[in-house]
This record gives structure tokens, C-alpha cells and sequence, in this order.
């Protein structure tokens, strides 16, 4: 048996277990969320239980997250319940702390947990993945402390590893992109408002229209810098002027390309820390 086999009849094991009664599932739509979700589905079946997918909608993510997520659970046969939660008036998160993260995260499993609370259901699934531990994730802390159960990290399964399983079940989005709140665009300390969020939002979405992959706007002040995927760098060019004129008519004075390329947590790089959003 391979190593990918051992953990994949782990986490289906642990799904069983978990399945026997009511379950819920924070669900954002992405792989690996959706991977819980469809394996939740399918394990409950044998018990008669019902599997809830919880969304929510939040002032950093944005409505296409929403959408996404909406379709998931709908493949999937889950019920789907949206819950509607503004941390930006929750102290401490609109100024972009260090410890964002931890304390959106501490706020939204919160709520979670006192709306499925409300259903009777004791076990809440959520997707970090092993990957995960190896960034700086503070929220990891938070689900934690919330006795939020994470099936894939205990199992041991790679982001890659999330992927190939999600394909394996037919998961519409098991190769769509990683996509962490807003707030992840812009320096720690930088005051977070729904306009700013708004206009790199929609930057990175027609971006994405000229055929990127990997887009990420890392917002400082009126500058906006561009990160793409390595070996599309020189795709950026053939968009210059398009690309320019749109970011320009979103309000940034400034305009550029890093030639780094895509890094996932770049903005994490003045912590001295591992990155990973």
C-alpha cells in the first residue's frame, strides 16, 4: 500500500466515525474544504445523517468565493447554510494586525459553532492541510482552542495530495486555485476597508480574464505590485498597457511587476516567516 493509499484510508476511516451522527463542515468552496464535504456526503449516507455546509460570507471574501461555494455544495447535496458576519467591526481586525488570522478565525468558528449548536451537532470539520503547518497560519491556534476537528491535516495529506483525491471524486474545484481573504494583499498595519479590498479584488479578477492563473495584487499605499505565476511573467508584458490602464482606473498611481513572480504569503516576508497565503 502507498503512502498516499495509507492516508487516504485513514481520512475516509476518521470520516466514518465522524458521520455517524449530524456533521458540519466550514466550507469555503476551495479543494480543500470540498474534499471534506464530498467525503462527508458520501460516508453519512450509510447512517442516515445529515451533512451541513457552512459558508461565510464575510466583508474579505469576495461574492465569487460565495458563488463558488454555493455551486460546491449543491454538487454535493449538502444543506447549505450562509452565515453573514462583518469582522471588520470586530475589534482589533480592520487594522490588519500580525494576529489577524487568529482573530478572524477565533471569530468566525465562534459563530459557527454557536449556529450548528443550535442543530444539535457537536463535530464542525474544517480544511487545513499538512501544508498548512509549514506557513504561518495563526488561525491553526484558533481552530484548535475551538475543538474544530481537521480530518486532512490529521491524515497527514499534502496539498497536492487534496487535489488528486478531490479529482478522484469528480470535485469540480479540485485544481482551482487557493483563495485567502482579502486582507492577505495588503502590510500588516495597514487599516482594512471595503473600498481597498474592493478595487484588488477586482484587479486579480481581469487579470485572471487574460488567461492567469496564479494572481495575487499586493497593495501598498497607491503602489500595487503584480505577482503571476513564474514562467507567465513575460505574458504580463504582452498586457501591459491593458493591465495598467485598468489598475490605473481603480485608483493606483503606481504600477508593477514582481519579478519574483507568485509567491503564496509574500506579504509575510517581513516576519522573517515561512509564507503560505
Amino acid at each position: 500500500m502507498t503512502e498516499y493509499s495509507k492516508k487516504r484510508k485513514a481520512f475516509l476511516n476518521a470520516m466514518g466515525e465522524y458521520t455517524k451522527h449530524d456533521v458540519a463542515v466550514a466550507f469555503s468552496g476551495g479543494a480543500d474544504s470540498s474534499l471534506i464535504l464530498k467525503a462527508a456526503c458520501e460516508e453519512a449516507e450509510a447512517y442516515g445523517s445529515r451533512v451541513y455546509a457552512v459558508t461565510m460570507q464575510t466583508e474579505l471574501h469576495t461574492m465569487e468565493d460565495l458563488k463558488t461555494a454555493e455551486k460546491v455544495a449543491e454538487e454535493t447535496g449538502a444543506y447549505h447554510i450562509v452565515l453573514r458576519i462583518n469582522e471588520l467591526e470586530e475589534v482589533g481586525i480592520e487594522m490588519n494586525p500580525v494576529n489577524r488570522c487568529y482573530l478572524c478565525k477565533r471569530l468566525l468558528f465562534s459563530r459557527l459553532r454557536e449556529r450548528v449548536c443550535q442543530l444539535g451537532i457537536d463535530i464542525i470539520l474544517e480544511g487545513t492541510n499538512a501544508d498548512d503547518l509549514k506557513a504561518y497560519r495563526p488561525g491553526i491556534k484558533a481552530v484548535e482552542e475551538l475543538g474544530i476537528v481537521s480530518p486532512l491535516k490529521d491524515a497527514g495529506f499534502t496539498k497536492q495530495e487534496v487535489r488528486q483525491m478531490a479529482a478522484e471524486y469528480g470535485i469540480s474545484v479540485a485544481e482551482r486555485p487557493a483563495a485567502p481573504c482579502m486582507a492577505t494583499r495588503f502590510p500588516y498595519g495597514t487599516r482594512l476597508t471595503n473600498e481597498k479590498m474592493s478595487a484588488a479584488a477586482a484587479g486579480e479578477a481581469y487579470i485572471k480574464t487574460l488567461g492567469f492563473y496564479n494572481v495575487r495584487l499586493r497593495v501598498q499605499d497607491e503602489l500595487v505590485r503584480i505577482e503571476v505565476d513564474r514562467d507567465r511573467l513575460e505574458q504580463v508584458l504582452k498586457y501591459k498597457k491593458e493591465i495598467t490602464d485598468y489598475l490605473k482606473r481603480l485608483g493606483y498611481r503606481y504600477v508593477t511587476l514582481d519579478l519574483e513572480g507568485f509567491r503564496s504569503g509574500s506579504m509575510d516576508l517581513e516576519l522573517g516567516g515561512k509564507g503560505g497565503i
